[in-house]
Order: C-alpha cells, then structure tokens, then sequence
C-alpha cells in the first residue's frame, strides 16, 4: 500500500493571551511569522515545519503535557538569549546521558515547556536541504 505523501508539519498550542504569546514566539524567539487567522498565528520554525499560536477559543491551554523541542547546535546561545531577555529557565543547560542530548528548557508565556537541545548521538539524522 502506498503511503500518502506529508508535505509540512504544524504543531498548535492554545493561550490565554495570544498576543503576548505570539510576541515571545515572533520577537524573542525570532520566528518568522507566516500567517496570521486572527485567532491563530503560524510560525515558521524551520523548513516546513511550522507552529501555530491560538487563542484558547473552545480549547484549554494544558502545557503540562506538552513541549516544544527545538533542535539546534546553538543551545548555549540560545540560553544566553533567553537569559538576557528574562524568560523563565529550569537551570542552565546540561548533558543528559540517558537520552544522549545536550538541553535545557524555557518557559513560554503559558507555562508551556520550550526545550533546546542538541543531540549528542551520531545516529540522529541531520537536517535536510529542503
């Protein structure tokens, strides 16, 4: 059976506040925006993979149960950034063994997790040129 073709990727997450929401996304992040539904905001974050920001509409914010990986050889930068910047961070960024990664993670506006990291095994693909 021929598997149908999956052409980008969007992950959505839900805000109390969309606007702040989208600011830490689209300024502090850097994130190109892509579109803006009014009560969505789509971020590129990398090729064709996208994140989409929305107002909470009929949908509850449960950032327990997410995080927001983004891969990156940068992951000291990106903690310096975010330092500066004042986001909320769990603890500076540490080699994890068990999952063979090099992370730390931040908090965005909601309380959702946002994690940098870095894997530190040669088996991870590398990124493609798309």
């Amino acid at each position: 059976m021929t598997i149908p073709p999956v052409e980008q990727q969007v992950t959505f997450i839900y805000a109390h506040d969309l606007e702040r929401t989208a600011e830490f996304y689209g300024s502090v992040l850097g994130l190109e925006q892509v579109l803006d539904q009014g009560a969505c905001r789509i971020f590129r974050v990398a090729g064709d993979a996208f994140l989409g920001v929305c107002s909470k509409g009929k949908r509850s914010p449960e950032p327990g149960g997410v995080i927001f990986t983004l891969v990156t050889p940068a992951v000291d930068a990106w903690y310096k950034r975010l330092k500066a910047q004042g986001v909320p961070l769990d603890g500076p960024p540490e080699r994890n063994e068990t999952y063979r990664i090099y992370n730390f993670f931040a908090h965005d506006p909601n309380d959702y997790l946002v994690e940098f990291q870095r894997f530190l095994d040669p088996a991870w693909p590398k990124p493609t040129d798309r």
